[in-house]
């Protein structure tokens, strides 16, 4: 997969926009090898560029991103201000509206509709989003204590903490004592999980192992910082130009992938298991 006819290439020095997404559930998947992998379903709901951020900090740095925004509502649950925004963008009213940080070369046009085939198969991304909230929880469920003697000794404190402070000194439970309270609710990033299909027609991304969040949550889903970013950058320098991006795969859709590319596509493309099993294995 090649990038896009505005002449802009990747390069292992860029950081490309993410998308948003709706989780759609998880069902199971077999490679080449007959290996059954499960995978999730993520879903594009109408994902669109509405701005381009550019702010200068005090120290004279720049800071760069793309705002998207995906999920249509209606607009009478809209307020004025944000149909003000979208109207600006020319993008109909959308129910999130999230910034991805870029570098300056991946700018993408304001209104343009993100496709699924931003992502290729045999890649790895990493997925943010709100964890499944488990509401009040013990130490054995919050942190898999083990509990106390079910046997002699013990008078119905089985599943409790046990002694959580010192002595008089210090005299108190030191802050992040590990005990019972709210468990889960909050956000949480699933890192280098493999891309093993996308559905440039649906606008699908299935994606190996699970992602936080409950079903129809939006997630943030970006390119992995650690696999995709960090180690591309250390083999580029090294100039092992061959292990800059996974096996298989010669480059990135850049700035970002749009309907317009997915109308060249398959619609459906699959990455062979060896792509899905051997995060950057060499090059034969």
């Amino acid at each position: 997969m090649s990038s896009e006819g505005s002449g802009a290439k990747w390069t292992p020095n860029s950081i490309r926009t993410g998308l948003i997404a709706r989780k759609r559930g998880m069902t199971v998947m077999w490679d080449d090898n007959g290996a059954r992998l499960p995978v999730t379903v993520l879903q594009l709901e109408n994902c669109q560029v509405t701005a381009n951020v550019k702010t200068v900090r005090a120290d004279k740095s720049e800071y760069h991103a793309v705002q998207v925004a995906a999920s249509d509502r209606p607009e009478k649950t809209t307020t004025k201000q944000m149909l003000g925004h979208f109207k600006k963008a020319n993008v109909s009213p959308k129910r999130i509206v999230k910034e991805f940080p870029v570098t300056p070369d991946a700018h993408v046009p304001v209104g343009t509709t993100l496709s699924a085939c931003h992502f290729v198969p045999g890649q790895f991304v990493d997925v943010i989003s709100n964890s499944i909230g488990k509401g009040f929880q013990g130490v054995m469920k919050r942190w898999h204590f083990k509990g106390l003697r079910a046997s002699h000794g013990v008078s119905v404190s089985h599943r409790s903490a046990g002694s959580t402070g010192a002595h008089q000194d210090p005299g108190r439970v030191w802050p992040g004592k590990k005990m019972a309270g709210r468990m889960g609710g909050v956000r949480r990033t699933a890192q280098n999980l493999a891309v093993v299909r996308v559905d440039t027609t649906l606008d699908l991304v299935f994606i190996r192992g699970c992602v936080p969040g409950v079903d129809d949550a939006h997630v943030l889903v970006r390119d992995a910082k650690k696999n995709m970013r960090d180690i591309a950058r250390v083999n580029y320098a090294q100039g092992n130009f061959d292990k800059v991006l996974p096996k298989n795969i010669d480059d990135l859709p850049f700035p970002a992938g749009t309907k317009e590319l997915a109308a060249q596509l398959p619609p459906i493309i699959i990455a062979p298991s060896h792509r899905v099993t051997s995060p950057f294995t060499p090059r034969e």
